[in-house]
Formats: structure tokens, sequence, C-alpha cells
């Protein structure tokens, strides 16, 4: 019984976001989302009270909001920097008010004909999300003993009214020059909160995005957790191949299909298409190491022996697309008990300034750079100095030799 009344319950807030989203909050009726979902309009009732109880369940039981404490608590242990730990939270944020653009539109255009009561119970749902927020920027500033000016609860609610204002703009206008593209926003977003929020005892480390710090992975740790990928199976290994040999994030990762590939017995190429768009080339030696050729590699391995007919490039366990947080797990499993330099385990995102790094010391300039990876020079300047420190000590290990 308990299962139907959830099935039921799911069955119409699925409709109701379907017609939210086609035709508007105000002109639809609890009839049609009644209809759509095939129960009766008196159910209904019984499970939502009205229409706007309904919107009330369709926007806290959303993306935006589902399970986002937990989702906080594990990022807030895993995350290696303040810098990276914000930057994280304002894409997810951003990746799940991406998934209903046009309940966004409607929610903001039709907000001052909703009673009431439904407005205050939007603000405490709203509220109970900004909490969990707080709790974690409390986490993160506290592990790099950052100090704030403002309560946390205030950071919280001027970062998550940040987010909501670049949504509300980016579904209903077009055209605009505010900011090139969503990568360039939130670094522009994260830097300026780290500089307005904290005092000088931990800001200095944040002035601007070019201080961030670029750790690297060592050569032997990479070719560790791809030798560990190959053993655990052909899709992490082709993650793990795309990660060290293309640079891309989870983000890009997840968004990549079949077609987006562009291959011939000169290059392989993965086309990007959402964020800055653009080709980039999945190298076949990392590290002073060759992984395959651009017709034979992991990622081609894999995509070999799937059967099905996904057009998603990486599907996960159950055979639907990957997730971020499933990329994540993959990434934990394979580098536990590794340790970098630092004493710390690998962190994801370390793949990707190792790529960076890399290409850099191979003599990429940083506007060829710039076009590949789509970020801009000031961010690419942490990188620079760090493929220089890099090269210096292989030329004072060679002089050394002589």
């Amino acid at each position: 019984m308990s299962g139907q009344i959830i099935s039921t319950r799911q069955r119409l807030i699925n409709a109701a976001m379907s017609l939210f989203a086609a035709q508007g909050i105000t002109e639809t009726t609890t009839k049609a989302v009644a209809e759509s979902a095939q129960v009766n309009e008196v159910t209904l009732f019984r499970h939502f009270g009205n229409k706007y109880g309904l919107l009330l369940a369709v926007i806290s039981e959303s993306p935006v909001f589902q399970e986002l404490g937990e989702s906080l608590k594990m990022q807030a242990s895993q995350t290696t920097s303040a810098y990276q730990a914000l930057k994280d939270y304002c894409d997810h944020r951003l990746q799940a008010l991406e998934t209903v653009p046009d309940l966004v539109r409607s929610l903001v255009g039709e907000a001052g004909k909703y009673p009431v009561e439904n407005r205050q119970a939007l603000g405490r749902s709203l509220n109970q999300a900004n909490h969990s927020v707080a709790e974690y920027l409390a986490t993160v500033m506290e592990h790099e003993q950052l100090h704030t000016h403002l309560p946390v609860e205030k950071l919280a609610s001027l970062l998550n009214s940040l987010l909501l204002g670049y949504a509300v703009i980016q579904f209903t206008s077009e055209f605009h020059e505010l900011w090139h593209d969503r990568d360039e926003f939130l670094e522009s977003l994260v830097a300026l909160f780290l500089d307005s929020a904290t005092n000088s005892t931990g800001a200095g480390k944040y002035e601007s995005i070019a201080t961030q710090k670029v750790i690297d992975l060592p050569a032997n740790v990479v070719h560790l957790i791809l030798q560990r990928a190959k053993k655990s199976g052909l899709r992490d290994y082709a993650l793990m191949y795309v990660l060290f040999g293309a640079g891309l994030s989870t983000t890009e990762i997840v968004n990549l299909e079949r077609s987006h590939q562009i291959i011939d017995t000169n290059q392989h190429l993965l086309q990007i298409t959402q964020g800055s768009i653009r080709q980039v080339p999945i190298n076949q030696w990392i590290l002073g190491k060759r992984y395959g050729s651009h017709t034979r590699n992991p990622l081609n391995q894999w995509l070999k022996s799937r059967k099905d007919k996904h057009s998603a490039l990486f599907l996960n366990d159950s055979g639907m697309p990957i997730s971020k947080a499933e990329i994540e797990e993959r990434w934990q499993i394979l580098a536990e008990g590794l340790l970098t330099p630092e004493g710390q385990q690998p962190a994801i995102e370390q793949a990707q300034q190792t790529w960076c790094t890399e290409m850099l010391m191979k003599g990429m300039n940083l506007e060829d750079m710039s076009i590949i990876t789509g970020w801009n020079l000031t961010k690419l300047q942490p990188y620079a100095r760090r493929a220089k420190e890099k090269l210096a000590l292989e030329q004072a290990i060679r002089l050394d030799r002589n």
C-alpha cells in the first residue's frame, strides 16, 4: 500500500513539473495535472491540498533541494581547498537549476500570483536549504582557518542569491555580454566571495584567481591510478584515460555522447558542447607513457565492448548515463591508499591540473591553451608558473649529470 501511495504522489509531481514548465503555473489546472498523472483530482487534493501545495512539493523535491544536506557533508569531507569547495558547490547548484529552466522561468514570472501562505512555505524551504549551505561553508572555512566578517548564514544567503540571479538571467535573456560562459562566472564569483567575505588572516590566499595553487600529480601516482583502473575494468580505464589524457572536468565528461568523438588515424578529439564549446584532443602520451593510438586506446576499447544503444559516452554499473558523483566515487576507490608528495590522497581535480601543467611543459603557449581549455589567461597563470617550476627542476637535474 505504501508503495502505491509513493508511486501516485510521484506521478502527480512529475506531471505537475512537466505541465508547469510547458504552459506555466497559472495556466495549469489541478484537473489537467490529475489527468496527466492518470488519477482522480480528489487524490491530488488529498496529497497536496491545492495547486500551490503541489508546486511547493515540486520545488522542494527538485534536484536543487533534494538530498542537499547529505551531499554537502560528503563534499566537505572530500574537498582540497576553500576555492575548490565553493566552486564545486556553485557548479552543482547551477547544474541542478539547469535541469528545470522552464520551471524557473515560470516561478519567477508568476510568483506574484501565489497565495501568501505558499510564498511563506517556499521561503521556509529556501531557509532550510540555506542552513545546510551555511553549515557546509562553516566546515570548509574552519578547515582553512578563514575568518568571516559576516555570519556564515548571511554569506550562504548572498551566495545562493547570486547563483539564482545568474540562473534567472541565463534563462530569461539572450545575447548578453555579462560573462563569457558559466565557468568564467563561477571563477569570478568564487574569487570575489573569498576576497570580500574573509579578513586578512586568510583572504590573502585568494586575492585573485591567479593565486590558486596548482598541485599536479607525480608520474608514478598517475600511472598507478591508470594501472588500477585497467584492472578494474574497461569503463574505469577509459574514465581515467579521459581525465588524464584530455584534462576534462567531471561536468564535461557526464555531458559527453558517442557522437562527440572525432576519430581518424591522425587524431582523436572530443567535442565539448556545453559551457565553453570547443574541441579537445585526447593525448596518447601521458607523463612519458603511451596509452594506445588514436584508433585503439582505452576509450575505443570501452565503447567497442558495449552492446547497448545509449548515446552517453560513459555509463554507470546499472547501464545508465554516469553522474558526477559516480565518477568521483570511482576516483576515490582507484586512488585509495595513494599519497601525493604533500601527504594527501589524490583529488580528482588534480587530474585536470596535471594535464594542463604537462601540456604547457610540452610547449603549448597560453593563448592556444586558452582555446583548448576554454579558460581565460588569468586562470592559466598559475599553471604557467607551475610548468616553469617543473622545467627549471628538470634543467637543474640535467646540469647535475654533466
